[in-house]
């Protein structure tokens, strides 16, 4: 088992790259088994590593064996300062391949949850258009909860995110992208479906899931008369419990849409339970030149202002 008198000194080799890229898929992978299929070298080959970055650490980074994979506080703390030394190795790369005309290097965003079925495509178009700028980008998207993508960002682990603007932090760029319509919904089975228009007392008497995320003031305020017995973390959660038949929760319209359409959902008073959320994107402040970053936001920009 190491030790922390074996602690690393000095720069950071190749090989200890090589060994924090490995660690880095087998945490996100969740154990070593699920690692091989994305690493392509086998399990012992990844334990092998595992056992090698450990002892040129000095610390015990993971649980593993019969018990299932688990990290240890200090293998935690190795994967966010891994997650750093990659984001400052890249954007080393990616300011080196500025100088040069082609497109080169990598785009890391992160994009919370259930936008793809948004009808304004921005996200999806401007991502093509720096495909076609750049065929050597390397894109890679994580899909995250908004206050995670605002410290990445700030931090450098992620290059751009896409998050609801519900406050404006100073370290951060705001690039405004979309207005999203929510309604209040429920599902066949719930004894709303066929109702025609529900009273104030009636929907308080419903079951309700709420979102276990931030929300606006405004969009609270809308949640506050509901029943809470439910909650989910993202919008996913929210469609699984009212498709139940057995709540009602609120929904964006471009994404119960195909619930509707097949009779299986139906909005609740249309007209006044319903709110709009604003979604923009964020680069940091100050960030050095990347000309990857650069080339996204102007296709992005560009879509914007159609």
């Amino acid at each position: 088992m190491p030790t922390r008198k074996q602690a690393l000194s000095g720069q950071p080799s190749d090989a200890d790259l090589r060994l924090l890229r490995i660690y880095r898929k087998v945490v996100e992978c969740g154990g070593f088994s699920a690692a091989e299929v994305e690493l392509n070298i086998s399990r012992a080959a990844i334990s092998m590593a595992m056992n090698d970055l450990e002892a040129r650490l000095g610390l015990r980074l993971c649980q593993r064996g019969r018990s299932g994979f688990a990290l240890t506080d200090e293998g935690a703390e190795v994967y966010e300062a891994t997650l750093q030394l990659q984001a400052a190795v890249e954007g080393f790369r990616t300011r080196v391949n500025g100088l040069h005309a082609r497109l080169k290097g990598e785009l890391n965003i992160g994009i919370t949850d259930n936008l793809v079925t948004m009808p304004e495509m921005h996200i999806t178009d401007a991502l093509s258009a720096l495909k076609e700028r750049g065929p050597e980008v390397h894109i890679n998207i994580r899909m995250i909860p908004p206050s995670d993508i605002e410290l990445a960002v700030l931090d450098g682990r992620l290059h751009t995110g896409v998050i609801p603007a519900l406050k404006t932090l100073p370290g951060l760029e705001y690039l405004p992208l979309y207005e999203e319509h929510s309604r209040l919904y429920c599902a066949a089975g719930h004894p709303l479906f066929e109702a025609g228009e529900a009273t104030r007392e009636r929907l308080a008497d419903c079951d309700a899931v709420v979102p276990a995320y931030a929300q606006a003031p405004e969009i609270k305020a809308l949640h506050e008369p509901l029943r809470a017995t439910a909650s989910a973390t993202d919008r996913e959660g929210i469609a699984f419990l009212i498709l139940s038949g057995r709540y009602i929760g609120y929904l964006p319209t471009h994404y119960a849409e195909r619930w509707g359409r097949d009779g299986r959902m139906r909005a609740l008073n249309p007209e006044t339970c319903r709110y709009v959320t604003r979604y923009s994107a964020i680069t940091r402040k100050g960030a050095p030149p990347n000309l990857v970053l650069e080339s996204y936001l102007e296709e992005l920009g560009r879509l914007v202002r159609q």
